[in-house]
């Protein structure tokens, strides 16, 4: 059976030579690390999305961004193929909440030399891409 594929946006906060990761949880790729994010709705774009999931998850506000790289994932557990793209935000200012506890277990802040481990899909495929953006 083919694959549903779907949009996906990954925001990497970079804050101080760091980039903020969560512990995801209840969905697929539970107990891994993986940048605030999620689906791209019907009507709306790229900056709109980032900024709504950002603040959903984070409490935190979209500030100073662009777009940086993509990849393409298969979940076959899901029956799903994603296309994720990650935009990079500076410094998003304010105090990081964990706003869906039920969906992240914690957010903190790694430099790409020390990411935690295993990493959600979509992120490791961009660190074995070597397209990481400048922190």
């Amino acid at each position: 059976m083919p694959l549903e594929t779907r949009l996906g946006i990954g925001v990497l906060v970079v804050r101080d030579g760091c980039v903020l990761l969560g512990e995801r949880r209840g969905s697929h790729g539970a107990g891994t690390w993986a940048a605030p994010g999620g689906h791209l709705e019907d009507g709306e774009d790229i900056a709109s999305c980032a900024a709504r999931e950002l603040r959903e998850e984070t409490g935190l506000e979209l500030h100073d961004w662009r777009p940086g790289p993509w990849t393409v994932n298969d979940f076959p557990e899901i029956g799903r193929r994603y296309i994720t793209l990650f935009v990079v935000a500076r410094d998003s200012g304010g105090d990081v909440e964990l706003r869906e506890p039920d969906r992240c277990a914690q957010w903190q802040w790694y430099h790409w030399s020390q990411l935690p481990s295993p990493l959600f899909s979509p992120l490791a495929s961009l660190v074995a891409s070597g397209q990481l953006p400048a922190v």
